[in-house]
């Protein structure tokens, strides 16, 4: 059965709007719930921040929280809905969708930047910018997952703000990335996907990969982002031919009403993709298909 978790943690992102975090989180999860018909699990996180150690701002604070995710995930049954927060609550329900899926989970990462930094790489020490490279196993040995998730099994799409590190390990080939292309059909997302050869998916969607003229409450809002209904498109047709066995919605730095219904659209796709799949169990890799990989 579906689970929604709210994770209103915000001290992954030390930006101006990062205050808001917390209650965009509850906000946007109490939402989540209604258009789902899911109650919401408040995952407990720690108030106030910590010193910048070993390149990590907050990390106290930051590893108290990660307790307590994996005590809360522990109990799941079935997919997990994470709403933040930061981009930094998402390693921890990656991390426990690779141990029950293995090595073939493939990740879908919405982002605008890549969170491909270490804390040697980063130009702030936000660990919301570095994520999805712990989640590799790289970076630093508290935060980085025991049972890594594999590169090429990973599909970073829409990111247009990179920091120079992020761009050496898109170059190294750590991620297939795939910038967006308005000429095409949703084919620039489900190439790679196809590419990757994972038969399932792990779904993170920040919601910055949107453009900010449709929705701008994020904490670092880039423009060129998608139209809220590209974003939609592309995560039905994912949907259609790989399970998705988890997701994360994250960086919303607004609790209006008004100004977060326009992301309905966005949760019931998310929603519908988990339901689908929610009694999927591991399979074995797919074939690949000669079909060229936009870059």
């Amino acid at each position: 059965m579906l689970e929604l978790q709210s994770v209103a943690q915000r001290q992954g992102a030390v930006v101006p709007k990062s205050p808001w975090l917390p209650t965009g989180c509850q906000a946007l999860a109490e939402l989540a719930g209604r258009v789902l018909g899911l109650d919401v699990r408040r995952v407990p996180v720690r108030a106030g921040t910590s010193k910048l150690v070993g390149g990590i701002h907050n990390r106290e604070v930051l590893m108290a929280n990660r307790a307590f995710q994996a005590q809360a995930l522990r109990h799941a049954q079935g997919p997990v809905l994470t709403i933040g927060g930061d981009c930094g609550v998402e390693t921890v329900p990656l991390g426990f969708a690779r141990k029950r899926f293995g090595p073939a989970l493939g990740v879908l990462w919405f982002d605008a930047h890549g969170d491909l930094n270490t804390p040697a790489t980063s130009p702030s020490g936000a660990y919301h910018g570095m994520a999805l490279r712990h989640a590799f196993g790289e970076g630093d040995r508290d935060f980085v997952l025991d049972t890594p998730i594999v590169s090429r099994r990973v599909v970073l799409a829409g990111a247009r703000a990179l920091d120079p590190g992020e761009q050496a390990m898109i170059d190294r080939g750590l991620v297939h990335h795939v910038p967006i292309e308005r000429d095409y059909d949703t084919s620039w997302v489900l190439d790679a996907v196809i590419a990757s050869r994972a038969p399932q998916f792990y779904l993170h969607v920040d919601l910055d990969v949107l453009d900010p003229s449709e929705f701008p409450d994020v904490t670092c809002p880039v423009p060129g982002g998608l139209l809220i209904s590209e974003l939609v498109d592309a995560i039905r047709a994912v949907a259609a031919i790989r399970p998705i066995i988890g997701a994360g919605i994250t960086e919303c730095a607004t609790d209006n009403p008004e100004r977060l219904k326009v992301l309905v659209p966005i949760l019931r796709a998310v929603g519908a993709a988990l339901h689908a799949h929610s009694t999927a169990l591991p399979v074995q890799p797919v074939p690949s298909r000669a079909h060229p990989v936009r870059q």
